[in-house]
């Protein structure tokens, strides 16, 4: 397909992407930066409101599709090298970042000490849990990889309320249905298109990412800091959820539904561990 001129000026890197930096319409400050392929670029210039490309994901999102803290743009900047865009945007809510803070860039580096520090300078606006309470169960399970990134913010708290059993069985449905599904229909589709190598790549990739999750998490509890402790547990809890997820999924390559680990995770249950291993 042939880019329209303003979109072929663009340089894109190698995986068809660009760096896009949203910018507070009226007081300049930096709110995020997400990244946009040629498609969100398009959309966000005929829709005037932000949109992204998740490389996580391999799809589009619309910022504030989950939160409703959407970005209205009225102005898109390439700068001199065409390979960074600038948004200036209007952030509804005035919350751009998933921990519900005005923006990202909310720590600040302290260089009066000994050794720098990261500081956090920003208050939270809203409560995460608060922001994404509005979000039904049904929807989440739709496709867990198709929300904004701001879903990193939400706690546990929230779905403590919801059949966790309920979920695992929605789960296995929509996966079993996504088999069927065309590859550019969503993630799981995509997944499935790929094959099972590409499935098994992604278990052990958020594998790593939740050990390094975990790592940043004892280090945040030792260093008593609260507001690093929150981020990095809820960054921990997201990538261990992401691990649960891509299991799924490869169990659904194999027509094995959650049901069954849950059984053998039963049948262990009350059983001595070492006992257990030596009966195999």
């Amino acid at each position: 397909m042939t880019l329209p001129a303003w979109l072929a000026a663009i340089k894109f890197n190698a995986d068809g992407l660009i760096p896009a930096i949203a910018q507070d319409h009226k007081s300049g400050r930096i709110l995020m930066m997400a990244w946009m392929n040629s498609e969100a670029l398009q959309l966000t210039a005929e829709t005037k409101t932000a949109v992204y490309f998740s490389r996580s994901r391999g799809q589009l999102w619309h910022k504030g599709e989950s939160s409703g803290h959407t970005q209205t743009v009225h102005d898109i900047r390439l700068d001199c090298d065409a390979d960074v865009i600038v948004l200036s945007v209007t952030q509804a809510g005035g919350i751009a970042c998933h921990t519900g803070r005005e923006s990202c860039f909310y720590q600040r580096l302290d260089l009066s000490g000994a050794q720098p520090q990261w500081q956090t300078v920003d208050k939270v606006l809203k409560d995460p849990a608060e922001i994404y309470a509005a979000t039904s169960a049904t929807e989440a399970v739709s496709d867990p990889q198709r929300h904004d990134a701001s879903t990193k913010g939400t706690t546990e708290k929230e779905t403590t309320q919801i059949d966790t059993h309920s979920i695992l069985q929605q789960l296995d449905q929509v996966l079993a249905e996504r088999k069927h599904a065309d590859s550019d229909s969503s993630y799981v589709a995509s997944l499935y298109a790929k094959g099972l190598n590409k499935i098994l790549e992604k278990v052990g990739e958020e594998s790593t990412e939740s050990i390094i999750a975990a790592k940043d998490l004892a280090i945040c509890d030792v260093s008593g800091d609260q507001a690093h402790y929150d981020a990095a547990r809820y960054e921990f809890i997201y990538e261990v959820a992401d691990v649960w997820f891509h299991t799924l999924v490869g169990l659904a390559w194999f027509d094995i539904e959650s049901d069954a680990i849950l059984n053998e995770l039963g049948r262990r249950f009350g059983l001595s561990g070492i006992d257990e291993k030596a009966s195999r």
